[in-house]
Formats: structure tokens, sequence, C-alpha cells
């Protein structure tokens, strides 16, 4: 059987696919189950997936990611969709695009017409409070109306985050108890310190795309790229600040204690700050307020300032003590973090 599943709801999707494999033996799933990239897509690795013979069970599952979007029109588009004639009827085969496909593609027509398509648009509304009560009840806590507007205000139609900060909520209030709107304001950040949060995993893990989006996300919630400047000075800041107590063995409450800052925050800051040396905050600090300075003065426009300091972050993953030079300039000469 043939599928397509798109949409940009990664959480509904996943769980899409996790019901499929919940149909293999758990013992057996290593042995009936691939994933492949469509990116680095080749037709004779995808043959060998779904020409294997399933082991013990009746059905293969192959699961292969955004090879719509990524196979160009001409000869590798023809021969995937003349390919798809020939998949055996021992193979689920399913193809999955994060975004929007094209509806005129031969890939396309060809799966409408043979397979079953899915997509998976993100909850909003009602359909979407519904959803975070009833995922409140799975979780065997109450979930205020007034509270879940507030969740949903917070972080937007992202069904992962909202889960995310969901059970956070449950494991507080415990069981069978009510979670209000003084509980979600009390634990939960909104949707602008959740995407600086993201933005900073990434970066500190050096992923340049996905870095580069999480900045654009940040850019689109509204506010001021001055602005951004200040919340990552202020994070960075507090990485500085959690990695000398973490130096000293301070436990983790008396870190939220002497920083002011939210027990979640310390363990984000944690984690976050084991992807940077002391050395590389310091010069990103310093960095963050020269390109202020630059901005204010008319040297260097907002966006690019910290596009470049993005590129130049995560220019860093082979060798942190080696910089990339960039074309970005403020001032006299070019500059560079590293």
């Amino acid at each position: 059987m043939l599928y397509l599943f798109s949409g940009p709801n990664e959480y509904a999707c996943n769980e899409a696919l996790a019901n499929f494999r919940s149909l293999l033996p758990p013992d057996l799933v290593s042995l009936n189950y691939t994933r492949l990239d469509g990116k680095k897509l080749k037709l004779d690795t995808l043959a060998a997936a779904c020409e294997a013979y399933p082991f013990l069970v009746n059905r293969r599952l192959v699961v292969v990611t955004e090879a719509l979007k990524a196979t160009k029109a001409g000869k590798a588009r023809d021969e995937l969709r003349t390919y798809l004639e020939r998949v055996p009827a021992t193979c689920d085969l399913i193809f999955v695009e994060g975004e929007e496909v094209d509806k005129r593609s031969t890939l396309y027509t060809y799966l409408k017409k043979v397979g079953q398509i899915r997509e998976f648009i993100p909850l909003q509304g009602p359909a979407l409070q519904r959803w975070l009560e009833d995922q409140a009840h799975l979780q065997t806590v109450r979930l205020d109306k007034q509270a879940a507007q507030r969740l949903i205000s917070y972080l937007g139609t992202d069904c992962r985050a909202l889960l995310t900060e969901l059970k956070k909520l449950s494991c507080y209030v415990g069981q069978g108890n009510l979670i209000t709107v003084e509980v979600v304001d009390l634990l939960v950040q909104d949707r602008q310190e959740y995407n600086l949060f993201a933005f900073l995993d990434d970066l500190s893990l050096r992923r340049l795309g996905p870095a580069l989006r999480g900045l654009h996300e940040l850019r689109a919630d509204g506010q001021a790229e001055v602005y951004l400047l200040f919340m990552l000075i202020r994070q960075i800041r507090i990485l500085l600040s959690v990695q000398e107590l973490a130096a000293r063995k301070v436990p983790q409450s008396e870190m939220a204690a002497q920083l002011r800052q939210h027990p979640f925050v310390i363990d984000k800051s944690l984690k976050q700050s084991r992807g940077f040396k002391s050395a590389e905050l310091m010069k990103m600090h310093d960095h963050l307020l020269e390109v202020d300075r630059a901005i204010k003065t008319g040297r260097i426009q907002a966006d690019v300032a910290l596009e470049l300091l993005v590129a130049e972050v995560c220019a860093t993953e082979a060798s942190p003590s080696a910089a990339i030079p960039l074309a970005g300039r403020l001032g006299a000469g070019p500059r560079r973090l590293y």
C-alpha cells in the first residue's frame, strides 16, 4: 500500500506513523521497518528496503521523508514514479512531507490515484482546545478552559510544545487536580521565550539550518531585532552564570534563587551551556554588544548582523577554535566571533 502524509502538524503525523509501527511486534520492528532520508534517496536503496521479505510478519514498513520535494523533475522523478508501480504487496510505503506538496507533480497524482493521502493541518480554535482537554484527561488531570486558552496563547498551535508543557503542568498539580491560569502563568514561558530556547538549542549544537529558521521565527513573532539582541545577551549572561555556579557545584534550586530565575529556565540553561565553552560565550556576548552599537549607529543592518552571528557560531562545528571569516563588516574592518 502506498501513502502520502503531508502538512505542518508534525505531532499528528508522527502519531499516525507510530500507529503503523505499533502493528509490528516490538521485538521484530528493527527487522521490518526502514526509514530513509528522501533528500539523499537512491532508487536502488528504496527498492532494497521495499523488496526485502518480511520477517515473521505479513508486511514491512518503509517510511521516506521529504522525497517528493527533493526529487527533481525529469529522469529522477520519472524513475521513482515508475518504481512505485513495482512496490511489492508485502510493503507499506509511506512518503512524509513536512510542507504542502506540489499537487501537479506526477508523483502526487499517482499516489492520489492508487494510494492514500492524509494531510496533517494544525488544529485551531475549539478543536485545539478540545484536543488539549483530552490530553489533560490522559494525564489524569483537569484543565480549566481559561488555562487551556492561556496555554495556546503562549505556545500557538504547536501540539508537541503544548503536550510537553501540559505534562510539566500535570506533574506540578498532581493526579486528579485542576490546572488553572495561575499555574500556567507560573510554569510556562510565552512563545517568544520558548522559541529563544529552541534557537539557542540549535545554536549550541551548531545546526545552521534549524538555527537560521529559529532566528526567523523569533523575528516573525513581531519583535524588533534590537529587542532580540537584548534577549540573546540576557540569555548568554544566564548561561555564563549557570556555568560558573555549576563549576562550584551549586545545586540547581540554589542557582534559581541566586539568579532569580524559574527552575525550568535554570534546567534548560544548564543543558544549553554544555554546548559552549565559557570563552565562546564571552566572545559571543562581547560581539552582541558590538553588534548592538553598530546597529544603533547605522553601520550594519540588524537582520544581517544576526544572521552573520548564527553563521559564524555554527561554522565552528568542526573546530571551535578555528573561525571561518564572513563578509559582514562592523565599521572599519571585518569582524568575527572566533
